[in-house]
């Protein structure tokens, strides 16, 4: 998944890959002063991914606990699944490498990653159950959380002091209503909220402790016949009510940021990268945004969200398995994984390196739902789902225009089920 780098305005999940050299493959912890001397592991870095200091320290400190070096190489976002799936089929394929969230079970499934279950014991025992979902596959640790980031609300304090709101919500209901006060008491929109912003869906379903797909023998089948996705769609569908924005449309089309720019939106649900999006068009609207937590049914517990991110893997046909696993010790410990989180702003493996978002005001408001949200089906098959047309928002803009969830979900079962049935 295509992902883009916050600064200080915004959250955002990025793709980059680490590959290597080839070579001898080597104990984990060599004997002897020279360690992994003369070996180089080869890093890919997704353009824009990770700072350069941060680069040079963690090579500078990995070549002075292995011996060995990190060459950093940057990568273009255009064709990189092709060229990782590519990479891992040669004779010498990159020795550890970043992996999309949701991509890692595919690549798992064909057999490119190597187990990671040691790792894991060694240095993942805080890990949030939540981000390192991702990272297992059918049972298996096949890579680890590295960062991540999820949808908050972004609100116009202006509009939202006109309509005499002097706090941001805690519960859904106290949301609905401080919206329902703005179109009341104010012209502005109350929520940009289009009919197709289905991440934000997928986040209502996670938080009704629903799937978007089950089992029907061996084969993954449409589940959006269940109640408890309705029950979320009903949810959007509320909210959604309070918004002129199209029904069939997502948020990118017109850009939400651009919409909410113009001052008389008083909320719309994005990542905090969205932000910037709004200042450029408008830059004297950066005094008037603000964020919060999407509040969930009770104050002790926010919405569900989808979580974007990262995870690190190794190939399974690296000859340099026990050296990138060092790599990775370093990558992931608390001084590397905290340092990226407070320049990035994403929000790390580890809910005790959180506080590392002091200041970042989108990703404060992040941080709280990552322990409870989620991702889209980490199965193989799911790939093929969201190719457009994407069957869940035909689905989503069939309820928004009158059709129940039942009869949404019987239109669009055909596709979405041909679709989970294609050769991965």
């Amino acid at each position: 998944m295509k992902r883009k780098l916050i600064a200080a305005i915004g959250v955002a999940g990025m793709v980059f890959s680490v590959a290597a050299c080839g070579g001898d493959g080597g104990d984990g912890d060599k004997a002897g002063a020279d360690g992994y001397a003369g070996e180089t592991l080869t890093v890919w870095v997704m353009d824009g991914s990770s700072p350069d200091q941060w680069q040079k320290d963690l090579a500078a400190e990995f070549e002075k606990k292995t011996k060995a070096k990190v060459e950093f190489e940057v990568q273009q976002w255009n064709g990189i699944q092709q060229k990782l799936t590519t990479a891992l089929s040669e004779e010498n394929p990159p020795d550890v490498f970043e992996i999309g969230n949701t991509q890692t079970p595919a690549y798992a499934k064909t057999g490119g990653l190597a187990d990671l279950a040691d790792l894991k014991s060694e240095i993942g025992a805080e890990w949030t159950e939540s981000l390192n979902a991702s990272s297992i596959y059918d049972g298996k640790q096949y890579a680890a959380p590295w960062y991540f980031a999820n949808r908050v609300v972004l609100y116009n304090k202006k509009v939202w002091a006109d309509a005499g709101l002097k706090d941001t919500p805690k519960t859904r209901d106290e949301f609905y209503d401080a919206l329902k006060t703005i179109g009341e008491k104010t012209d502005a929109e109350p929520i940009y909220l289009p009919g197709q912003n289905w991440y934000h869906f997928v986040g209502l379903v996670i938080g009704e402790g629903a799937e978007l797909v089950k089992k029907d023998g061996d084969t993954y089948v449409s589940n959006l016949d269940d109640p408890k996705v309705a029950a979320a769609m009903e949810t959007y569908k509320k909210f959604q009510s309070l918004s002129k924005a199209p029904k069939d449309k997502d948020e990118a089309t017109p850009q939400q940021g651009e919409v909410f720019a113009k001052g008389d939106v008083g909320a719309f649900i994005g990542m905090g990268w969205e932000a910037g999006i709004a200042i450029k068009a408008n830059p004297g609207i950066e005094k008037e945004i603000g964020y919060f937590t999407i509040p969930g049914a009770t104050a002790d517990k926010p919405e569900g969200v989808f979580l974007g991110g990262s995870n690190l893997a190794v190939a399974a046909g690296s000859q340099k398995q026990e050296l990138a696993k060092e790599f990775l010790k370093l990558a992931l410990s608390d001084k590397f994984e905290g340092r990226l989180a407070k320049l990035n702003g994403v929000i790390p493996n580890k809910e005790s390196l959180q506080s590392n978002l002091k200041g970042n005001a989108p990703a404060e408001a992040a941080a709280p739902a990552a322990a409870v949200g989620g991702t889209t089906p980490l199965i193989p098959e799911w790939a093929a789902v969201e190719n457009a047309p994407n069957p869940i928002k035909t689905y989503m803009t069939a309820v928004l225009n009158g059709k129940s969830p039942a009869e949404a979900a019987k239109q669009v079962e055909g596709e979405f089920n041909k679709r989970l049935a294609q050769q991965q």
